[in-house]
């Protein structure tokens, strides 16, 4: 029986045709369906208003980066100073697993996915060697591995990696929690049926990721293993350095908070996020929030102002997530394709964008920070993101940077 509470607030946000196929489930799809309900956060739906309203940003001022050059005259001071603290258990690695390699046309979580040519070697494969090379480097000292699923590909994570025994990392150092979710909503801010018993919920982007492993009870587990600092990453990048000494040491020896490797942008117009200051803070400011004359200034020495793209690694002290973890981020609404039910039960497979998801980024945690240190890394070595079917940031491209760097695929 659906509760007179439960009733009142679907009236309230419009949302009763949520019960449309209500009588037509068992006793559990009805108490699963209700238990989802009860977990909606209604008050998504009231940003829907404001998606037409332009995004108002601070004041912007370039950021200077630590570059390849000066980190290669210090680069044996930070490389002790990240060992060392390696060695005395404070720093922690944060995978961002929780997307599926759907627009690569592979419904799998995407780190799963073979990038391999004559040989398999598997994006989780790649990534958990990069670490276990960090792990020789510090006296065999493992570090602890968060790994954060979806509620799509939690089961299938854990299966896939137990039954490759984590590719040869200590099973005791493997921790999985689950990424918060969000309602997907047509663009009338109605929200979807995934089918008759389940509403559509998507992940809540990567910048869920922290109150996730609040709410999994996992921050805790950290603080008991003296864990410090947390160096986090996303899924699709096999080139990428993982817990790496020289960016640690680097943004301890600096005394900043929080740390963010970089790349210089391939051109003026790349659509990267960028590194800069934002009312004297840092932030990172998307490629469609600067404006010609911001994206084309450049120094005395001819070299681009707002020239640092972000590749989605960056360190960060626990004790100042905690800090800010009570702050509201921003909530993107992104169009997105949502597969639904229709009124009489049919399943729809869209193929153009039909509604909104809302999602929290985690470039938004850099601006709440006091300080950032922008770490240059080589693009050629260190960025080979996955993200397209083809061309550029696909799986192409990323095999051929994989090869560049001596890798046999």
């Amino acid at each position: 029986m659906v509760s007179q509470n439960i009733i009142d607030k679907l009236t309230k946000y419009h949302q009763l045709h949520l019960l449309k196929f209500y009588d037509g489930l068992t006793d559990l799809q009805q108490k699963n369906l209700l238990a989802q309900i009860e977990r909606i956060d209604f008050s998504l739906l009231d940003l829907i208003k404001q998606k037409q309203k332009p995004a108002v940003k601070g004041r912007l001022a370039p950021l200077a980066a630590l570059t390849v050059d000066e980190i290669d005259v210090n680069r044996s001071v930070y490389q002790k100073i990240g060992l060392e603290a390696i060695k005395q258990n404070k720093v922690a690695a944060i995978l961002l697993a929780g997307g599926q390699g759907t627009r690569l046309g592979f419904d799998q979580p995407k780190g799963m996915l073979n990038i391999g040519i004559q040989k398999t070697l598997y994006l989780f494969e790649i990534l958990i060697h990069n670490l276990l090379e960090v792990v020789k480097q510090a006296d065999d000292t493992w570090l602890p591995l968060y790994i954060m699923t979806s509620k799509k590909n939690h089961i299938d994570t854990i299966e896939f990696l137990e039954e490759k025994q984590y590719f040869g990392y200590k099973k005791e150092f493997v921790f999985f929690y689950q990424q918060e979710m969000a309602p997907a909503v047509d663009f009338s801010g109605k929200i979807y049926l995934e089918n008759p018993g389940n509403v559509s919920l998507s992940p809540n982007g990567n910048g869920g990721w922290f109150t996730s492993l609040q709410n999994a009870g996992l921050v805790e587990h950290m603080k008991q293993l003296g864990v410090e600092w947390l160096n986090i990453f996303s899924v699709d990048n096999p080139l990428q350095r993982i817990a790496d000494p020289v960016f640690i040491g680097a943004t301890l020896q600096h005394q900043c908070v929080s740390g963010a490797k970089v790349v210089r942008k391939a051109a003026p117009e790349e659509r990267v996020g960028v590194l800069c200051l934002e009312d004297d803070k840092p932030s990172i400011v998307e490629y469609y929030e600067l404006n010609e004359e911001l994206i084309n200034s450049r120094d005395c020495h001819g070299d681009l102002l707002y020239n640092w793209g972000v590749i989605l690694n960056y360190l960060f002290r626990l004790d100042k997530l905690e800090e800010i973890s009570d702050k509201k981020m921003p909530v993107h609404i992104v169009e997105k394709k949502i597969p639904y039910v229709d009124d009489n039960g049919i399943a729809i497979q869209p193929d153009q964008p039909n509604g909104y998801k809302f999602e929290l980024l985690v470039l938004d945690m850099i601006h709440l920070m006091d300080h950032c240190l922008s770490f240059e890394v080589i693009r050629e070595k260190e960025f080979a993101p996955i993200k397209n079917s083809s061309g550029v940031d696909s799986l192409e491209s990323a095999r051929k940077l994989l090869q560049l760097n001596g890798i046999e695929l």
